[in-house]
């Protein structure tokens, strides 16, 4: 039986992925929105956490939805923080 897991701990698996967007040349608007959240005075593993919050909430949606990745959904959820996806 597979265990449902929480918001959080989706978000804490995702820092890896999180990290190698922030190195890629293929997702410069994530170090772009990483980059602004530090400038705003935010920590930068509590930026990432943001970040992978997002990422999260958008692989949540996906799996409910049944359809592909939504990289626009993913860069306007990043737009908003540091307020968080509900």
């Amino acid at each position: 039986m597979e265990e449902d897991i929480s918001a959080e701990e989706l978000s804490e698996s995702l820092i890896p992925a999180v990290e190698q967007q922030l190195i890629s040349s293929e997702t410069p608007f994530v170090k772009e929105h990483h980059d602004r959240l530090l400038g705003e005075g935010i920590d930068g593993n509590e930026a990432k956490m943001m970040i992978a919050l997002c990422l999260a909430d958008e692989v949540e949606t996906l799996q409910k939805e049944n359809r592909d990745f939504s990289l626009s959904r993913y860069q306007q959820m990043l737009q908003f923080l540091p307020v968080l996806p509900e």
